[in-house]
């Protein structure tokens, strides 16, 4: 397995070296292995790990999405004019990549969340039991 792990990502940085629009997002299964918000830190994690910047790694998870959903004009990018859920770390992600897995606040439609207090009012109900 870990063989085809490092062939997708040198095939992800190839593909994306040559002009392709890489896009990433995790797929939440039915029985709940892979859970949105942490799916997503790990995926962002992995495109570090296969030699992207943590920058190109963010985009790639926001703006390409955007681009690719021909909604960049409105989403992907935090600007004025734009609307955009948000999630606040604790660290710089630019220089860990790793600071994506301390969230503290998520904005969802103008609304802060405090992480902690999802994740507790979930606890025992998604994810592997």
């Amino acid at each position: 397995m870990p063989a085809l792990v490092k062939k997708e990502m040198q095939f992800e940085r190839e593909f994306a070296a040559a002009g392709g629009l890489l896009l990433a997002g995790c797929d939440p299964t039915a029985y709940g292995a892979v859970l949105p918000g942490f799916g997503d830190e790990r995926s962002l994690e992995l495109l570090v790990q296969a030699g992207f910047t943590p920058e190109e790694a963010i985009r790639i998870y926001t703006l390409n999405g955007a681009r690719y959903l021909g909604r960049e004009d409105r989403i992907g990018a935090i600007a004025p004019g734009k609307q955009a859920d948000l999630v606040i770390v604790k660290g710089d992600p630019a220089q860990d990549i790793r600071a994506v897995e301390n969230v503290e606040i998520v904005f969802k439609n103008g609304v802060g969340f405090d992480s902690q207090k999802l994740i507790d009012s979930v606890q025992g109900m998604v994810g592997i039991r």
